[in-house]
């Protein structure tokens, strides 16, 4: 019995995989239990079709992530904090602080906390090379400058 799978199954087969099975393993597990579903001409064409479009939304995420990744290349954000003698900030620049200002610049999108990847907020004078993750495949540094504040 030729089946497609809903979901992942173990020592079985992905999602969205044609698998054969026992007609026996079919009917009274697979598909009861909501984990796959007859795998006919219709079926099949109409999976075909779902992964061809999945692959070309996959692409173009890809390309615009690219795009928006050549517009962070170089980009440096400078802070200017208050900061004791020894260049420990009394306060720390953070994810948000990073992603509004890369927002007030001349970015054409609105860049997403959950794209900064810092491990925890800086707390220092200097320059950080902090990654942005904009997809599974594209990941790029943008330099944050953190400055004393005279007076």
């Amino acid at each position: 019995m030729k089946l497609i799978l809903k979901q992942d199954v173990d020592n079985l087969g992905e999602a969205g995989e044609v698998v054969q099975v026992k007609a026996g393993y079919g009917r009274n597990y697979l598909i009861p239990q909501g984990l796959a579903y007859v795998a006919s001409k219709a079926n099949i064409q109409m999976l075909e079709e779902e992964q061809a479009k999945n692959r070309e939304r996959k692409r173009r995420d890809f390309l615009e992530a690219r795009r928006r990744a050549s517009q962070l290349e170089g980009l440096t954000l400078s802070f200017t904090e208050r900061a004791g003698d020894d260049g420990k900030l009394f306060g720390s620049v953070t994810v948000a602080d990073i992603v509004e200002r890369a927002n007030a610049g001349d970015l054409d999108f609105e860049l997403d906390k959950k794209a900064v990847q810092l491990e925890e907020p800086i707390k220092a004078l200097g320059s950080f090379d902090v990654a942005v993750r904009l997809h599974a495949d594209v990941t790029v540094e943008v330099t944050v400058e953190v400055e004393r504040e005279e007076g």
